[in-house]
């Protein structure tokens, strides 16, 4: 668990001040470079280790709505407003390639965990892109705009997110290999990390489990509100979700979390809006639209470890490869990363 301490402490490293809502927060796949996107328009790439800008760029017209990294680290892509793709060249802080998506504007960018594959979203156009910004497959049949992206854990197969309908789509195939299909609209998809279940958080307050070799659903209503935070536990057991002031912990192991008291983390003092387990180890980061940020050890103690004040509503939050810091972005523009002790 890269030498962390099961007591866990959140010790701010440094902050920088964007001034715009940011919108889009990643970590390079080396760990030494954030892209950070405002909601205005530009992204900063910084220094990990400092928060310096080691990299200026434009960013999209009328509003970049995300960014991404490829898998090796070797390519930045965003969407936006704008309704493109844009392939940065950082040597030069300049669009290498900018390239329309499909639909007058762009929202959901998804690379492939481990291939130089990038699916990007514009309106009901999902298209697959090589990293020469070459257009692999395109598919145009979803009933509404694409709420979300999510590649599979190991396989070559993406899940598209339209209202009523998530379809499994593969880069060699027209038609979808599966639809999942469900009266309501999804907002967020999140794939267990073993690749068996499928999790939707969704418009009307609820929380969908799909079981991805049958294709049984499993809905957990009650959220408060509309559930837009969803994290997997690294063992594929235990599912967090936001919609409500706390963490809720689904426990998806032995026969599943149907008819189980979940798990409930109290700690915020408004909405959850961002979470994030690690990628290896046990411990689980929550921030809220109260400005806190807090890190939790579920299934040891009910009570956070550690909290953190970043001064701003929460609006993005995600683990650095290797476990050891989180950064944060906020509303009103802050970027802060906290290392992980």
């Amino acid at each position: 668990m890269f030498g962390l301490q099961p007591r866990g402490r959140l010790s701010k490293r440094w902050h920088v001040d964007l001034g715009d809502h940011i919108i889009s927060l990643r970590w390079s796949p080396t760990g030494d470079l954030l892209a950070a996107a405002a909601v205005g328009g530009p992204i900063k790439v910084l220094d990990a280790a400092n928060g310096s800008t080691r990299h200026d760029l434009p960013g999209h017209g009328f509003g970049t709505a995300e960014v991404g990294w490829e898998a090796q680290g070797r390519h930045l892509a965003s969407v936006g407003q704008d309704g493109h793709v844009i392939f940065w060249d950082l040597a030069a802080d300049k669009a290498r390639l900018s390239c329309a998506a499909g639909a007058a504007w762009a929202e959901h960018l998804a690379w492939h965990p481990t291939e130089p594959l990038l699916a990007t979203a514009a309106g009901r156009v999902v298209r697959l892109w090589d990293t020469a910004g070459q257009i692999l497959r395109e598919w145009r049949d979803h009933p509404s705009t694409v709420s979300d992206l999510a590649w599979r854990p190991g396989t070559s197969e993406l899940a598209v997110s339209a209202y009523g309908v998530v379809s499994l789509r593969t880069p060699d195939a027209e038609p979808p290999r599966r639809r999942f299909e469900w009266k309501g609209s999804v907002l967020v998809l999140c794939w267990s990390p073993d690749g068996k279940f499928l999790a939707t958080g969704d418009q009307d307050a609820t929380v969908h489990f799909w079981t991805e070799r049958t294709g049984d659903n499993l809905e957990m209503a009650g959220y408060p509100v509309k559930v837009r935070e969803l994290s997997w536990d690294p063992t594929s057991r235990s599912l967090a979700s936001g919609g409500g002031p706390a963490v809720t912990i689904w426990d998806c192991g032995g026969a599943g979390p149907a008819g189980t008291t979940p798990l409930q983390l109290e700690g915020h003092d408004g909405q959850v809006t961002a979470l994030a387990y690690q990628a290896k180890g046990p411990f689980l980061a929550s921030g809220g639209d109260d400005g806190k940020v807090l890190l939790w050890q579920p299934g040891k103690g009910k009570g956070p470890l550690s909290l953190a004040d970043v001064e701003g509503g929460v609006s993005q939050l995600v683990w650095a490869p290797d476990d050891r810091a989180v950064a944060v972005g906020t509303e009103t523009g802050r970027v802060v990363v906290f290392a992980v002790r």
